[in-house]
């Protein structure tokens, strides 16, 4: 396939604020119980919402590049019952307005308990924090969705697309929570620090998974079926038209095998290994360079990971533009 940058923006982007915005509700969970001393302010929250937002809004700009009508974006919700994409667009902005919610109780101090019992301490800003969460969530899925639902696209038709998205937007958010942590809430470094690094690690076995499982496919479709012509030796020699198309500009990504090798081992290289070796200096000597080196380094990787993604995958219709 080719990919478009727009999705590829919008998709990280999406990832990046959905783990922010979990990694804040799970702070605030661990002060709840006091897992964690309560010393961040309501403003921690609320910042840290802004800046989930920002990447969510810029998340929406990027994805207006890729419509051509963007003024019919909005028909996009009538198909709802059977669309993934037309899930996500009614999810996506319902998760933002939680979480602006969310963060305008922080910011105006309207937050009251509702329940304490003993070291319990549940605040009404918990509450919608958790329902922006559940909204998070389901937002990873219909996002995923959208993909793995595809089931001619074997690179994608995986529960393990699923699993990635999140992971990897989790893994990059708790990597941001970190670096934001580290001047205005420091005791929660080391936990938000732990969790990028668990995130990551399991992000990239299911990752590793997936690039084993996507090697060993077997096309469903041969130039022999596709024709319907039984013969062991079938070989294409011309693509049937003097000039390109939509389908050879829409489904090829025009890279060589070198290029996407080179891919495949800069995302693996940039998402996984170098944000553990940063996140892992940040954590024995407090450094808030290398965490925010880790967002970076990683935030790059994703990009090349989601545009490999998108690339990888084989449209059948490819059988007939073989020569291209």
């Amino acid at each position: 396939m080719h990919p478009a940058f727009s999705v590829i923006f919008l998709t990280t982007l999406l990832g990046l604020s959905q783990g922010l915005f979990t990694a804040l509700i799970t702070a605030q969970t661990y002060a709840s119980v006091e897992l964690v001393k309560v010393e961040q302010s309501s403003e921690f929250y609320a910042i840290g919402t802004l800046i989930s937002l920002v990447f969510l809004v810029s998340a929406l700009l990027a994805s207006f590049f890729h419509l051509g009508r963007p003024e019919r974006a909005w028909r996009t919700v009538s198909q709802w019952k059977t669309s993934w994409l037309s899930r996500e667009v009614i999810v996506l902005p319902s998760f933002g307005l939680v979480a602006f919610i969310y963060g305008l109780i922080h910011w105006f101090n309207l937050d009251i308990t509702l329940v304490h019992l003993g070291p319990l301490e549940i605040n009404l800003s918990l509450i919608v924090g958790i329902v922006a969460v559940l909204l998070s969530f389901t937002l990873f899925i219909c996002t995923a969705m959208i993909y793995a639902s595809m089931r001619f696209l074997q690179e994608w038709a995986t529960p393990l697309t699923l699993v990635n998205f999140a992971l990897l937007g989790l893994a990059s958010g708790f990597a941001l929570a970190t670096a934001y942590a580290f001047k205005s809430a420091p005791s929660l470094v080391n936990m938000f620090a732990g969790w990028a690094i668990i995130f990551t690690v399991l992000a990239m076995i299911t990752k590793v998974s997936s690039l084993i499982r996507n090697s060993l496919i077997k096309p469903k479709s041969t130039a022999s079926s596709a024709i319907g012509i039984r013969h062991s030796k079938i070989r294409q020699i011309a693509q049937g038209a003097m000039g390109g198309s939509y389908n050879t500009r829409e489904y090829f990504h025009g890279q060589s095998d070198g290029t996407m090798k080179a891919v495949k081992w800069g995302f693996l290289i940039l998402v996984f290994l170098v944000p553990l070796v940063l996140i892992t200096i940040g954590l024995l000597q407090h450094s808030y360079i290398a965490y925010i080196l880790a967002v970076a380094v990683q935030y790059v990787g994703l990009l090349l990971e989601r545009w490999f993604f998108f690339a990888q995958a084989k449209h059948p219709q490819n059988i007939y533009y073989q020569t291209v």
